[in-house]
């Protein structure tokens, strides 16, 4: 038996915050603003595609397209998550992009429902990936003591994206500019643009040398560690003893054996396991409920035009790109479990009061857009931290097929289904029967953050190794 003794763990952890951690999370999370700029897109010309002169979809077609592109990005996830466990990190992360590129691109041409749902699940198939390998990476990559806020400011940069997409169908609906019936299409066209962009800067993020490590390679993992701590110590001096070893007994080739990973999953890991399914469900129907209908609720039930939808989203971005930067910090400080509760709980109380002074008529477009922004303020928050707790909690060689398992559910039993019944709700002219939509939203998160008071792990300010050991090292046998 083979065994190695590792220290890179420790040095990567022991990182002051430099310039190259800057590049690596720019260059990863800019992920999240891609489906950002997807998902406000189509929110934002959900109404313009409604219109004989563009796609002549209905709201149920509309609702349905949203579905489609989270079927994709299900089985995205699936696929490419274990593919990025078995083949790398960086191999993926590159491939996915290249797949979302594609699929956005081809959006800008569909002539009609079939082929704009097909090129909508395209899409969503290279977001799922993404989101499999990319936040596997960024944890292994980012030091243990800001691995919370990092990852919950990333997660939500997919409202700079949302802000992007919104200004983007502002400007190009514009009749003064291009119009409505072109518009649309230049708004998916740029966004393959930008991927591209993307691509080019995503090439130089190094391998993951916690994985590299895992599966043999600790030449290679030490060779990129060393050009790290090198890139490190110029901008900084030099660099403090790092701290702790990691034995490996069995370096693996190949990702587990998905009845391995069901073990894992069910067995030895079950408590985590029901934590984060409840998190990933509830987080994902709350949000695809409200977003992917934003603009159907407001221009069904506050007569806003079609043009002027976007103006509603920047407030609405707003807060959720604020929640997670302000509260960000407390999840490495106060604990993952307190702040993951709290979030959660007071998002479902203030969909639910949001919801009745809708039901009652209280408020205006403005003032709901307001009353979203703040209850988001708090769920884009604990819907980050649902994505932090997946990738951190579970052991390194099949990360990234846990992300992509959890997401599967959350999105499929969530996502999936949100959009078709808020669609079919609004359909029905109802107040009321939405009320009900938001109300199955608020109870799902509410459940999710008494889960984790008492069943998530304490990971804040601890090395990944310590949250979950790897299968392959000597104390990959010994969890909780």
């Amino acid at each position: 038996m083979t065994v190695l003794s590792s220290d890179i763990p420790a040095r990567l952890d022991r990182l002051p915050w430099s310039r190259w951690h800057w590049r690596v999370v720019i260059a990863l999370g800019v992920a999240w603003i891609l489906d950002g700029l997807e998902v406000t897109l189509v929110g934002s010309i959900g109404a313009v595609l409604e219109r004989p002169d563009t796609l002549g979809l209905t709201a149920g077609e509309i609702g349905w397209s949203g579905s489609i592109y989270i079927a994709g990005a299900v089985l995205g996830a699936l696929v490419f998550g274990r593919l990025t466990d078995r083949l790398g990190r960086k191999k993926l992360f590159l491939i996915t992009l290249v797949v979302y590129t594609l699929g956005t691109l081809a959006t800008a041409f569909s002539p009609n429902f079939a082929f704009f749902a097909l090129c909508r699940f395209v899409t969503g198939l290279g977001i799922g990936g993404e989101y499999a390998a990319i936040n596997s990476a960024i944890d292994e990559l980012i030091p243990a003591r800001v691995r919370g806020r990092v990852n919950l400011a990333i997660n939500g940069s997919f409202w700079i994206g949302a802000a992007l997409g919104a200004a983007l169908s502002l400007v190009l609906l514009d009749a003064r500019v291009i119009g409505p019936v072109w518009g649309w299409r230049a708004g998916f066209a740029l966004g393959a643009v930008l991927a591209v962009a993307i691509l080019l800067v995503r090439r130089h993020v190094p391998e993951s040398p916690r994985w590299l490590i895992a599966h043999g390679r600790a030449d290679e993992a030490e060779r990129i560690v060393a050009g790290i701590e090198r890139e490190v110590r110029a901008q900084h001096g030099p660099l403090p003893a790092a701290q702790g070893h990691v034995v490996y007994t069995a370096a693996r080739e190949n990702s587990p054996p998905m009845r391995e990973v069901a073990r894992v999953l069910l067995r030895h890991y079950r408590a985590r396991s029901v934590v984060a399914a409840a998190l990933m469900v509830s987080q994902a129907f709350f949000y695809n409920a409200i977003f992917f209908t934003y603009a159907l609720v407001l221009t069904r039930f506050y007569g806003v035009a079609e043009g002027s939808v976007a103006l509603y989203i920047f407030p609405f971005a707003l807060g959720n790109v604020l929640g997670p930067l302000l509260l960000g910090p407390l999840f490495d400080s106060v604990g993952r479990r307190k702040m993951i509760a709290l979030t959660y709980v007071l998002a479902g109380v203030g969909l639910a009061l949001t919801g009745w002074a809708f039901m009652q008529g209280w408020l205006d477009a403005r003032s709901q857009a307001l009353c979203w922004s703040a209850v988001f303020f708090l769920a884009s928050a604990a819907a980050s931290s649902a994505y932090l707790t997946v990738s951190e909690v579970f052991p390194l060689e099949m990360r990234a097929m846990a992300i992509a398992i959890f997401y599967a559910i959350g999105m499929g039993a969530g996502g999936f289904m949100a959009p078709v019944l808020f669609g079919l709700l609004i359909e029905t002219g109802s107040r009321g029967a939405v009320m009900v939509g938001y109300l199955i939203g608020a109870a799902l998160v509410i459940v999710a953050g008494l889960l984790a008071l008492r069943y998530a792990a304490d990971a804040e300010r601890k090395p990944l190794e310590e949250v979950a050991p790897p299968l392959s090292s000597e104390a990959g046998g010994e969890r909780p």
